[in-house]
């Protein structure tokens, strides 16, 4: 497949006149709602050759201006999609609602909803995506590997997560996107594993709606943390969150909190269950290799990167470095880097998670994180196949596999690193104010960062990742959302 990138402004001018969907689509009372299918199901219905057709003649629509084109949706998200920002879920809920409408036009079929893939239940990409024979629209040559199993967890399904946007304790979005998000672009590979050519898999539309379905199924029954919203219509009786639109063109947008809940779209998923366990079967037959330092599929701390120091330094008006570790360079071995604090460092570090517990915004610094800076994905290693689970103190001994949790940051692979490019930069920043708060109790004498590999069926071998500076920061912003958080009126469906 190939497709043409063009840039927002080229992409606004000519498409303007393309633009043949609604602005804020209206899902009238009393009308039958779609229900979209898990892909072993959708094969077997009608609707699969009507996705086909619809993939071949997009596909072969070379004019990146028309909508009928697939480079056009690839535009799309190119130009808008926001990720580890805010309405990561939201934005994407309506790309796919917008992407789905055009499918039916294009193949004629009105019944046409788009499937997901839930690797939750079946691990291992569906069979018809690698099937090479001639005119198959749904296969790329490109990918590394078709079994996503190692990018599964169930963190964000944990019974603590309750809030839902950034800038929240224990946020369901950031969990999700971390993780099984990102994981699955890297393990897939090929146009996956960069956020620029994603769109241009046929899986990435799949993979997109099993994320919004997963996010629907732990909302249920009650919406949890979800700033609210009353009416699909009347955004006066919304929470502020959902003030404004989404753009994904020259006139087709979207409010906001019209993503609140997809059935204010029309749709539903044929399975509203969010997962409990991850596939037994696949674990078995998995052919990834997860390598913890050195003792097999123990977690412990990796061994320590003997690597040349970085001073303390301020950052910016609102950030001060406590120390680092310059050109850390990442193979298929785990490794940590470890953080050179002094007494003045630390003491500092204290201070600052003091702060963030007792919501004492004073003007110093209220909030940590760990940052990536210079990220450079290296030789062959931009197909993916791999990826890095990034820990924050692991203990040096001892098995803590079972509370991995505990010390988790979140995850780094090329797939990351083409996000950090596509925001104008080559950084990434995990917070750790939460994370190291909850180690704080048993002594922080110490700060060191683990990047343990996890890799897939054709992980490239050697140098993959450089990271020109791994530093532990204070910042002045919160660590989280100290207004005050909007209860949900009693009675208050998610619906």
């Amino acid at each position: 497949m190939t497709s043409s990138i063009i840039s927002r402004r080229t992409f606004l001018k000519g498409s303007a006149s393309a633009i043949a969907l609604a602005s804020l689509p209206r899902f009238a009372q009393g009308q039958t709602t779609r229900v979209r299918l898990e892909w072993q199901q959708f094969k077997t219905t009608p609707q699969y050759t009507s996705f086909l057709n619809a993939l071949r003649t997009m596909r072969a629509n070379t004019n990146s201006g028309s909508m009928s084109s697939w480079s056009y949706w690839v535009n799309v998200h190119t130009n808008y999609c926001p990720h580890t920002a805010p309405y990561f879920l939201a934005w994407h809920r309506g790309y796919l609602y917008y992407l789905e409408r055009q499918l039916r036009t294009v193949s004629g079929d009105n019944s046409l909803n788009l499937p997901y893939w839930d690797y939750y239940s079946y691990p291992r990409m569906p069979a018809e995506f690698l099937d090479s024979s001639t005119g198959n629209p749904l296969y790329v040559s490109q990918r590394t590997g078709s079994n996503v199993y190692n990018a599964l967890t169930l963190t964000p399904f944990g019974s603590s997560v309750w809030n839902f946007q950034r800038g929240t304790t224990n946020a369901f979005e950031p969990q999700l996107e971390s993780a099984p998000h990102n994981p699955v672009h890297n393990l897939i590979g090929g146009y996956m594993a960069n956020i620029n050519t994603s769109p241009m898999d046929p899986i990435f539309y799949l993979h997109h709606c099993n994320i919004d379905r997963l996010w629907h199924a732990w909302a249920l029954p009650d919406g949890k943390g979800i700033p609210y919203t009353t009416n699909p219509y009347n955004s006066s009786t919304s929470s502020s969150y959902w003030a404004g639109s989404f753009t994904y063109a020259s006139g087709l947008t979207m409010s906001r909190y019209m993503t609140y809940y997809p059935g204010w779209l029309g749709y539903d998923y044929a399975n509203d269950n969010k997962p409990t366990s991850l596939p037994p079967s696949a674990k078995a037959s998995s052919p990834f290799k997860l390598v913890q330092a050195q003792m097999g599929n123990q977690l412990v701390r990796p061994t320590v990167a003997n690597i040349a120091a970085t001073a303390p330094r301020t950052v910016s008006n609102t950030a001060r470095s406590l120390g680092g570790r310059a050109n850390l360079v990442l193979t298929e071995a785990s490794v940590s880097a470890s953080m050179p604090l002094d007494a003045a460092a630390m003491q500092t570090l204290q201070a600052t998670l003091a702060a963030a517990a007792n919501n004492n915004p004073a003007g110093g610094p209220q909030s940590v994180k760990v940052v990536l800076d210079n990220v450079q994905v290296l030789g062959n290693a931009a197909n993916a196949g791999f990826f890095y689970n990034v820990y924050i103190n692991l203990p040096p001994a001892g098995d803590v596999t079972g509370e991995r949790q505990r010390y988790f940051l979140g995850t780094f692979g090329p797939f990351e690193a083409s996000i950090a490019a596509h925001h104008g930069g080559a950084m990434l920043e995990f917070p750790a104010t939460e994370v190291l708060a909850g180690l704080a109790a048993s002594g922080l004498q110490e700060v060191s960062v683990s990047f343990v590999r996890v890799s897939g069926e054709n992980a490239p071998q050697g140098q993959v990742l450089r990271v020109g500076e791994v530093r532990v920061e204070v910042s002045t912003e919160p660590p989280w959302d100290r207004s005050p958080q909007v209860t949900r009126p009693a009675g208050q469906c998610y619906c």
